[in-house]
């Protein structure tokens, strides 16, 4: 069986080859953190939103009627 070999290699080879370092180590754990930090800020305004009067008495109203029609 023969082995192909590129010719060239790429940056982050190269840096892996002469560092010894993957250049994107740690790549998903900081993606693991920005969507962590989006789902904290989005449960955040909906807190915000859910404490508001007027939203709290239209669900009030929606799960009255939905337990009165039974």
């Amino acid at each position: 069986m023969k082995t192909m070999y590129r010719a060239r290699a790429t940056g982050a080879e190269l840096l892996v080859r002469v560092c010894g370092e993957d250049p994107e180590a740690g790549l998903a754990t900081a993606e693991y953190a920005v969507a962590t930090i989006a789902a904290v800020g989005f449960a955040g305004l909906l807190i915000a939103i859910l404490k508001s009067g007027e939203v709290r008495e239209m669900l009030l109203g929606i799960i009255q009627r939905a337990l009165s029609i039974g």
